[in-house]
């Protein structure tokens, strides 16, 4: 009950500012990702798919905001799995877009140390986790988090659009789409070869970038 009302209290002292979610353009068009991932799956991913969380997501805060106004906890409870879904799927897909470039780019070196550290190579990281995402039963995301508890990197997957740190408590730096959505048009069901092909187009200044604010933050 507790948390129910200290819901209810955040809720209502955001209404003032709270702003409708939008979809974040991407960084480099819908073609630039080729021959990786094609322009059709780019363009139903993300016009479809992920504006398809956004507007879930915003219909779902609607009705927390309506729900708390008339402190309908039934209402409340019964819409946190619509938000944690909707809002997950968001958040994922934010990052996906970043994760990724249609051009060449290198780990920086304190991330390097870092997998070094972690998993002895880049290429082990990379095996490691393609290994996990393959795995995956059904939908979900395969994760490159840290943890900042232990100051470490730590591979781990997500069913669904559950995100990552409420979930685990690692801070997302690399993520990797497997709902077949994000594959199937072109890989059809071999989920491995479109896991093996997409760390041709890693963008690594990205993930060196959200490992040293992670670091910065923890």
């Amino acid at each position: 009950m507790f948390a129910i009302r200290r819901l209810t209290s955040v809720v209502q002292r955001a209404q003032p500012i709270r702003m409708k979610h939008e979809l974040p353009p991407l960084p480099y068009p819908y073609e630039a990702l080729e021959p990786i991932i094609s322009r059709d799956i780019m363009m139903v991913h993300h016009c479809k798919h992920h504006q398809a969380y956004i507007t879930n997501l915003n219909v779902a805060e609607e009705k927390l905001k309506k729900a708390v106004e008339c402190n309908d906890i039934s209402t409340i409870i019964a819409l946190q799995p619509a938000l944690k879904f909707n809002g997950g799927g968001h958040l994922n897909h934010s990052i996906f877009w970043k994760n990724l470039s249609p051009c060449k780019s290198d780990p920086s070196q304190d991330f390097c140390t870092a997998v070094q550290n972690c998993f002895g190579d880049i290429n082990k990281l990379i095996s490691d986790m393609s290994e996990a995402t393959i795995a995956i039963q059904g939908s979900g995301w395969g994760w490159l988090g840290y943890d900042p508890k232990t100051s470490s990197l730590k591979i781990r997957t997500c069913a669904n659009q559950d995100p990552l740190k409420p979930t685990t408590g690692l801070i997302p730096l690399l993520g990797i789409d497997v709902w077949e959505h994000a594959y199937y048009l072109q890989y059809k069901n071999v989920r491995a070869d479109y896991v093996k092909a997409i760390f041709d187009i890693i963008n690594w200044e990205d993930v060196s970038k959200r490992y040293r604010e992670a670091k910065s933050c923890s």
